[in-house]
């Protein structure tokens, strides 16, 4: 079990470095006010300890399981009450859900109304894993005629268009090029 003060440090690390590798023990201690490195030895030693840092060829990272949410095991209804289990069933990260540390996602904040009987709402991010082809259904980043947008792919036979989820707006149809940038593969909102 830490001391008050092993967690604070721990904290401090975790904000400072994140999911990086550590840096030597020197840098650490000139960077946080200590004397000597030996007192960040001291800390490692108990983090080891505690599963809180992991050691890998002489190197240190903070133990990966203690980045993200907290995802619960029971669901939380949006109709009527019912009682719900504290019940965590892992950690979960953004990074590691929609596989955004690989280099081919990206993240785009929506801009416009064309998509909100879809629950894509103005100010929304959108993860979108490039690729230059999607089915018929895909909700997709499009490059149409000069310029990108957002909206669900509809093919039928060799014909391909975009629809939009918003009854004011009209069906594109490409006139020119209909090129696929990626596809949406999560949204995020904040409230």
């Amino acid at each position: 079990m830490l001391t008050e003060k092993q967690k604070d440090f721990f904290e401090k690390l975790k904000q400072t470095y994140g999911k990086d590798i550590l840096p030597s023990f020197e840098i650490i201690a000139r960077r946080f006010g200590f004397k000597h490195k030996n007192s960040i030895w001291q800390y490692f030693n108990k983090f080891k300890e505690e599963n809180l840092i992991t050691e890998e060829n002489q190197r240190y990272r903070i133990n990966k399981n203690l980045f993200g949410a907290k995802k619960m095991m029971s669901p939380v209804r949006a109709g009527f009450a019912s009682s719900g289990e504290d019940y965590v069933e892992k950690r979960v990260s953004l990074d590691e859900e929609f596989n955004i540390d690989n280099p081919s996602t990206f993240l785009f904040t929506v801009s416009g109304d064309s998509m909100v009987d879809l629950g894509i709402f103005e100010g929304d991010t959108v993860i979108v894993k490039k690729c230059t082809e999607a089915r018929s259904g895909d909700i997709v980043l499009a490059y149409i005629d000069g310029g990108y947008t957002l909206k669900t792919l509809r093919k039928r036979g060799k014909e391909s268009w975009l629809e939009p989820a918003n009854k004011n707006y009209p069906i594109l149809k490409p006139k020119e090029t209909l090129e696929i940038f990626g596809v949406v593969k999560g949204i995020v909102r904040k409230v």
